[in-house]
């Protein structure tokens, strides 16, 4: 699936293809295209499905669900509560870094940039992939969390033994989505600091990759190089 030199991973055009064939989807590429007419849209095109492109869809094991990509200059780069290098982490993300290194004693790194998480099969996913430049929730109810929830589904039907980290209420609205039978579902409070810090505890990256390694998966490396 192409939108002008936007692509996906073949795995995920494969098990989304009738995503991409639906009048919804139709309907969000034209909004896109005229919302880029007339204001800078973020993340930029080439970056809209690097959740997609970092973790094919037969790699998934770990699914970490955000809401809106963020809205300033240079921060989104397509993964969940992830910023490309040389980028101010945002409040959020240093959060998840204090609870990382709580939990596992892991040195918070320099960088914010998730990517070599995604590499390993965490599915860094946001319900609205793009985002008026300064307007948070600008593209929400245009197409985005209907695909998103198909991601979800799509999930949840076809695979087995994923852990999904549902962090804050918006987040954990989408476990309707999920087969509780057969994954593994952890609910904390959202990372950002209105939050008034109940997420820090949650010690949901010790207890992911105890659930990974019961289930014979190779745990994550949650260790970032930078």
């Amino acid at each position: 699936m192409e939108i002008k030199n936007v692509a996906i991973d073949s795995s995920w055009s494969e098990v989304l293809k009738n995503e991409f064939a639906s009048p919804y989807f139709i309907k969000l590429k034209e909004f896109l295209v005229e919302e880029k007419k007339q204001f800078t849209v973020f993340p930029p095109g080439n970056l809209i499905f690097s959740a997609f492109n970092h973790t094919p869809f037969d790699k998934v094991k770990v699914v970490i669900l955000g809401q809106d990509p963020y809205h300033g200059p240079g921060q989104a780069n397509g993964l969940s509560f992830s910023v490309s290098d040389e980028v101010k982490k945002p409040p959020s993300l240093v959060n998840i870094f204090k609870e990382l290194q709580s939990d596992l004693g892991i040195p918070i790194p320099q960088s914010g940039n998730l990517e070599s998480w995604a590499e390993q099969g965490i599915l860094l996913l946001n319900a609205t992939l793009t985002v008026r430049a300064n307007t948070p929730g600008s593209h929400q109810k245009k197409g985005w969390e209907e695909f998103t929830d198909s991601v979800i589904r799509t999930i949840s039907e076809k695979k087995k033994g994923v852990v999904f980290l549902l962090w804050g209420k918006f987040a954990q609205s989408k476990e309707v989505l999920i087969d509780t039978k057969k994954h593994f579902v952890l609910k904390a409070a959202h990372p950002s600091p209105l939050a008034g810090g109940k997420f820090f505890g949650c010690k949901h990256f010790s207890v992911t990759n105890k659930l990974l390694e019961h289930n014979l998966i190779l745990p994550i490396d949650w260790r970032i190089e930078k």
